[in-house]
């Protein structure tokens, strides 16, 4: 066995000589030290059992804590009959349910592959978080016990989840990792948002769509019913057209109407085009305020319940998620369900109003849609269990929505 006698620093080399020849001798496979997953620690703010109902069955098998604040919280939002109240019983009945097999005490198995549920106390804010957290508050409880956590189990990761941005910021700032909950949350959306896409093309094919309307021309990456522009190479020809099953179809701006409202510009003129298009089930409109989102959205409406339109639809739904604030609320507004919609309304009246003044016919059409509920106003939280049929739907402000009202809508529709 080789032996290095020379010596560095008053240190002996041969001992790391020794070493390397034995490990080179090591006979048979080295065996792999295993890794131990470490399971984390999820600490639930009050927002996100609110926002799904079904939240302690998202994180694996990773452990949950909720604060006792945050059922507190939660038992505020258990009456009415919003999105929110449902989610909030239906969280509560699930706990009821969990918690009495066994109770809390230690903590219960949320089941097979899952982590374990434990409901802590609130606690004494800490010297640190009292300084950096002044006041108290509801929010600042939850962090401080997410805190605390992260102090007596330094060896596992403590991750707090919540919906508000203020939160999320402020443990951060505590040195708490903070994560949005983001279970059913889309994120490859990017292609709705982008502008529309301007593609340079021969002139004889924008030729042929003049003459024959459609023409099979594949746009590789392309999604389903896309709107393009076309501009030939050579010259200032130019073309709208919409991408399917690798096909270009004209649209024709020119001469596009519905009740009695045209396209200004070419993104107006794209979304009545899909909006009259028979074979688009779903219609997705993003702007700006003021761009005509919802004034095209009622015209094609009305356009496409009129007899001689052959009656397509039956009926038009109006509908938006009530924001409310404060003495808004909509439980305490006088009158019944339609009456507590209306103060919502403005921008839907407003733009009822524009198109009754265009004509009288109009007018006198708006008037027997509503006289006869063809057109009607109706809250999101009460489309629930009901079966639509050859409904023309509008969802105003549909950002607002949460991925379990937008399952909703789909599925009644």
């Amino acid at each position: 066995m080789p032996q290095s006698s020379k010596k560095t620093n008053g240190s002996d080399d041969s001992t790391v000589a020794l070493k390397k020849v034995s490990l080179k001798r090591t006979k048979g496979p080295t065996k792999k030290a295993k890794v131990l997953k470490v399971k984390k620690i999820m600490v639930l703010d009050t927002n996100v059992p609110l926002h799904d109902p079904n939240c302690l069955r998202c994180f694996d098998d990773n452990d949950i804590v909720i604060p006792l604040v945050v059922i507190t919280e939660i038992d505020q939002f258990k009456k009415g009959s919003d999105t929110i109240n449902l989610n909030a019983r239906s969280f509560l009945r699930q706990l009821d349910k969990i918690s009495s097999r066994e109770g809390f005490n230690g903590g219960v198995s949320l089941g097979k592959g899952m982590g374990i549920l434990t409901v802590v106390l609130n606690k004494p804010y800490s010297e640190f978080v009292k300084v950096q957290l002044y006041p108290e508050s509801v929010d600042n409880s939850i962090i401080n016990i997410a805190y605390e956590l992260k102090l007596k189990h330094q060896n596992r990761q403590v991750v707090l989840v919540s919906k508000d941005v203020n939160v999320l910021v402020k443990a951060r700032s505590l040195g708490i990792i903070a994560q949005d909950f983001l279970f059913e949350k889309v994120s490859n959306v990017d292609f709705l948002s982008e502008e529309i896409k301007t593609i340079k093309v021969p002139e004889e094919l924008i030729d042929m769509l003049y003459k024959n309307q459609e023409v099979s021309y594949p746009i590789k990456g392309a999604a389903a019913n896309q709107n393009f522009i076309l501009k030939c190479v050579h010259g200032n020809k130019t073309a709208m057209v919409v991408h399917f099953g690798g096909a270009l179809k004209l649209i024709k701006k020119d001469g596009m109407y519905a009740f009695n409202i045209k396209p200004k510009n070419s993104e107006q003129a794209f979304s009545m085009n899909a909006l009259m298009d028979p074979n688009i089930p779903i219609v997705t409109i993003e702007g700006e305020a003021g761009t005509g989102k919802t004034l095209i959205s009622l015209a094609c409406a009305f356009e496409q319940v009129k007899k001689d339109n052959k009656g397509r639809y039956h009926k038009i739904f109006f509908a938006r998620k009530i924001i409310s604030v404060g003495a808004s609320e909509i439980g305490f507004l006088p009158g019944d369900a339609k009456d507590k919609m209306n103060p919502f309304m403005g921008g839907m009246v407003d733009n009822l109003e524009y198109l009754e003044s265009l004509s009288d016919k109009s007018k006198s059409l708006i008037a027997e849609f509503k006289n006869k509920e063809i057109f009607s106003v109706e809250a999101l939280g009460f489309i629930r269990g009901r079966s639509l049929r050859n409904i023309f739907f509008i969802i105003d402000e549909a950002q607002n929505l949460t991925p379990h009202e937008v399952k909703t809508i789909i599925t009644r529709a």
